[in-house]
């Protein structure tokens, strides 16, 4: 009997909520909603004894048992612990993610039959390190994560296909530049992109992983808090089961005044209770600073594409944050265009995801593509060296931000001695020549080189950047029998055990093959 072919699956994995999309019979990218009937599922977790509660009632009890409730887990990636202490664990952030995958996929499965190989979305400008711990959480969750793809070349590509681009008879009559501006509720993205067709070329992204509609929510909050500090003399900042109900309901307010000019936020804490009226105005006006640095980035993106405004056909606006009418106000102020809203804003990274996803299965089965994707890289990529005048510790960059993705570079360094029996090849991320003011991804060691090998011998570093944004690198020592290739040890990351123990704990599935 033959073997059906698995589902196509792709998965938003927010910040603030996540969405699930497959392809159905016709290769048409479709929505799939949660146990509870929603497209959209709340990126939130609560830790209730021995039982985890991921989505809509884990958000409810923000209100009430905020301390055991792990909200945003996703600005964590990265680092080695969430940033607060629940139920006395301190929990990885991938871990949390882990749980909420495993609800994804869960639900997903009673609809479809059993779901194992997924495409996940990250943010463009999410770095090696967040790459390797979502594609961690994915494995923890019990699945095979196809491939990390990022969120605006996703929503691209769900844009593309409902253009037509995608289809057979699609053809595109000439290559069009879209600058996709994504905001969604904890991270902010901009990618500059030439659709040829059927192909997707990303030119340049740049972002922010710590700016969101999170961020719009808590300017709401302190108005309202302020207000309720000035009327009773109490802050209410300093109760979390406070914090939580007000968060809701700053939540709904920032949706109301995307509609009307006013809206209302109550404040409950000690008995005392206050309506804080906010205009729009008002919100516009705490919030422009948020709106500048996202204008800023896109700005950065268009000079690192060697473009201006007047050379794209479209801003595409993608995440939910971008109802908001600031947004769009910039967006065309500085552009002279209007913003392009025709896909769904919560739902079309999903979309991509899974016409992604449809992609790698197909090629798996000897079937032609219908279309591909071309990335770039969102941070450059170096070896920490020893600057032999200074003594200082600096960046030497091998492969530089915005180079087209997969690529392979070679630096050549040299050994800082006579009779070096060994090199630690330090790998860092970032833009500064310091390699202090860099990010530590991993390491890596060559040992028992040969005796007697004179200083300033050259070292070959060799990188190979994969599409999805992960990392191989191989060290040659050339004259010599020495010759290491592997993936980096990274500094943050769970051993192979932990994730083992994980996986079996939060998906009940046992360990497999991992790299």
């Amino acid at each position: 009997m033959t073997k059906p072919n698995p589902p196509a699956v792709g998965i938003d994995l927010g910040t603030t909520y996540s969405v699930v999309a497959r392809l159905d019979e016709r290769g048409q990218p479709t929505t799939l909603v949660n146990a509870e009937g929603d497209r959209l599922t709340p990126s939130v977790v609560l830790f209730d004894g021995q039982d985890v509660v991921v989505g809509k009632e884990a958000m409810k009890a923000m209100s009430v048992e905020a301390q055991r409730v792990a909200e945003c887990s996703k600005r964590d990636m990265g680092h080695r612990v969430y940033h607060r202490v629940i139920e006395g664990k301190k929990y990885p952030p991938e871990v949390i993610q882990a749980w909420i995958l495993n609800k994804l996929r869960g639900d997903a499965a009673q609809q479809m039959g059993p779901i194992e190989q997924v495409v996940v979305t990250v943010p463009a400008y999410f770095d090696e390190i967040r790459r390797k711990a979502t594609q961690d959480a994915g494995y923890m969750a019990g699945c095979e994560v196809l491939d990390i793809i990022n969120e605006p070349t996703a929503a691209a590509v769900a844009f593309g296909f409902q253009q037509g681009f995608l289809n057979a008879s699609g053809v595109a009559e000439k290559p069009r530049r879209v600058l996709v501006y994504d905001l969604g509720g904890g991270t902010f993205d901009v990618t500059v992109m030439e659709i040829r067709g059927t192909e997707f070329l990303a030119l340049a992204t740049d972002g922010d992983v710590a700016l969101g509609g999170y961020d719009w929510d808590q300017r709401l909050a302190n108005i309202a808090a302020d207000a309720f500090q000035k009327e009773h003399a109490l802050d209410l900042r300093e109760d979390a089961a406070a914090v939580g109900k007000l968060w809701r309901e700053c939540e709904d307010a920032k949706r109301t005044l995307s509609a009307r000019p006013k809206a209302p936020i109550v404040c409950e804490y000690r008995g005392k209770i206050l309506r804080v009226e906010v205009t729009r105005e008002q919100f516009d006006e705490a919030t422009l600073d948020l709106v500048d640095r996202t204008r800023f980035t896109c700005v950065q993106a268009l000079q690192a594409a060697n473009l201006n405004w007047a050379d794209l056909d479209r801003v595409l606006l993608v995440g939910g944050s971008t109802r908001m009418p600031m947004i769009r106000s910039m967006v065309q102020q500085v552009s002279g265009k209007a913003a392009d809203a025709s896909v769904a804003a919560d739902e079309a990274v999903a979309h991509g995801a899974a016409l992604r996803a449809g992609l790698i299965l197909a090629k798996r089965n000897g079937q032609p593509a219908n279309f591909s994707i071309r990335n770039v890289n969102s941070h450059s990529l170096g070896v920490v060296g020893i600057d032999p005048q200074t003594k200082r510790r600096r960046n030497g960059t091998v492969i530089p931000r915005n180079t087209p993705l997969p690529v392979t570079a070679t630096r050549v360094f040299q050994t800082a001695k006579d009779d070096q029996r060994s090199i630690l090849v330090q790998i860092c991320e970032g833009e500064s020549p310091s390699a202090d003011d860099c990010t530590a991804i991993g390491r890596c060691s060559v040992t028992n080189l040969p005796p007697g090998l004179p200083a300033k011998s050259p070292v070959e570093v060799n990188f190979h950047y994969k599409s999805d944004g992960r990392l191989k690198v191989r060290v040659h020592v050339p004259k010599t029998e020495h010759q290491m290739e592997t993936e980096i040890v990274r500094e943050n990351g769970l051993s192979k055990e932990h994730l083992d123990a994980w996986r079996q704990h939060i998906s009940g599935m046992e360990a497999t093959e991992y790299r």
